[in-house]
């Protein structure tokens, strides 16, 4: 709890796809200012929520954004026990973002 991390092709299945638990995964990129604004959101939610908080720059791991097929950022998948359950695009406030996750 309370560190967002940065995960790419090498790592992704091991912290995302074969994690048990919940697992929020943003997509973003450094010249995306609303990705800018939510960062510091993210590191707030990853130290009062169990789930874990992980970030995917699309321009280093394009694949991985295309898997998903991520066509707007910031766009954030949560996953539980690996599995995709929810998708949300754009903005969202820290209270909504956590709302969410605890319905899972």
């Amino acid at each position: 709890m309370g560190k967002v991390l940065s995960l790419n092709n090498s790592n992704f299945k091991g912290e995302v796809i074969e994690s048990k638990g919940l697992v929020l995964v943003d997509f973003w990129a450094d010249w995306c200012g609303p990705c800018k604004m939510l960062a510091p959101i993210l590191e707030e939610l990853s130290e009062e929520t169990e789930a874990k908080i992980c970030k995917v720059n699309v321009d280093e791991s394009g694949d991985l954004a295309g898997d998903y097929g991520i066509r707007s950022i910031p766009t954030m998948i949560i996953f539980k026990d690996g599995v995709k359950v929810d998708q949300i695009v754009g903005l969202r406030q820290k209270s909504e973002l956590l709302e969410k996750l605890n319905s899972y």
